[in-house]
């Protein structure tokens, strides 16, 4: 069994998602990051950066695993599902791009726009105009294929899926990219998806274009 230590956060809902698509049975341990509790001694001894995810394999000698992104491949790996050994170099790109990209930028985008709009034009402009440049280079990638990382669904979109399902905060239009759009209606009409994306059990429905 595996424990989530999760808050509702794209980071939180790839792995809820991930859980969900291999079936594997999981609790999800909230972790309540206003009331700072991702700083307490004993989170950090599983969470070294005090962030969230981390989950716990009770089935591996309570095997601990942070960060996100290692979070897919160790799933990927021991349930041999989204993470095709063939693949794996282009698949570890894409994975990669929105651990060190996407994410982090969309979600100064977050910063600024959604939550403190008004207190910096330069900062606001500066994370519209890279976020508007990510939604336009996902969409010529996926001009080109399927998903992500090829014509099978992977880890990759497991992982950057959920930063575009906050596309209601980011005004910039999804409906106007047709690739990523599809892409995104396609993956949000997963059952794991739908039930990934609820994982804390709040009743959330996916956000259409």
């Amino acid at each position: 069994m595996i424990e989530l230590f999760s808050a509702d956060t794209p980071n939180g809902k790839k792995i809820g998602i991930m859980l969900e698509e291999i079936k594997w049975d999981y609790k999800v341990t909230k972790v309540n990051l206003s009331k700072d509790e991702q700083f307490k001694p004993d989170f950090r001894k599983i969470s070294p950066f005090s962030k969230i995810p981390v989950i716990i394999d009770h089935d591996n000698n309570k095997e601990s695993i942070f960060e996100s992104g290692a979070i897919l491949m160790y799933l990927g790996e021991k349930s041999n599902k989204f993470y095709d050994h063939k693949d794996r170099l282009i698949i570890n790109q894409w994975l990669m791009a929105q651990m060190g990209y996407v994410g982090p930028l969309i979600g100064q985008h977050h910063q600024f726009h959604h939550y403190n709009p008004g207190k910096s034009n330069f900062g606001e402009e500066r994370y519209f105009k890279i976020a508007k440049n990510i939604y336009k280079d996902l969409d010529e990638r996926l001009g080109q294929s399927k998903f992500l990382a090829g014509e099978n669904y992977t880890i990759a979109d497991i992982a950057t899926w959920p930063w575009i399902a906050r596309h209601e905060w980011h005004d910039i239009g999804l409906k106007n990219f047709k690739n990523l759009s599809r892409w995104y209606l396609e993956i949000s009409e997963r059952e794991a998806v739908i039930k990934g994306y609820n994982f804390m059990n709040k009743g959330e429905k996916i956000p259409k274009p």
